[in-house]
């Protein structure tokens, strides 16, 4: 079962961009929360069975935003590796 901070957060990373500002004073304002405090909660929710019940969109976003980024780097260590 998700903490009621969890679920605000989940429904803000839904929403944010109808936020009014840049995102981190949109984090700030709406949870009361630092930036990477917001970010450490989000990484931590993202392999939890109960955020993706709470907010499937969401959550499969993330997974799928944080699939690409480490698809990225590893492509970058492998031209690395190659060019040398």
């Amino acid at each position: 079962m998700l903490k009621e901070r969890d679920m605000r957060i989940l429904e803000f990373e839904g929403s944010w961009w109808l936020y009014p500002g840049p995102k981190d004073q949109a984090i700030q304002e709406y949870l009361r929360l630092s930036a990477s405090r917001y970010y450490q909660a989000l990484r931590r929710l993202m392999d939890d069975p109960a955020a993706l019940e709470h907010a499937p969109l969401t959550v499969r976003r993330l997974r799928r935003q944080r699939s690409q980024r480490l698809e990225q780097i590893a492509a970058r260590i492998r031209d690395g590796d190659s060019a040398g």
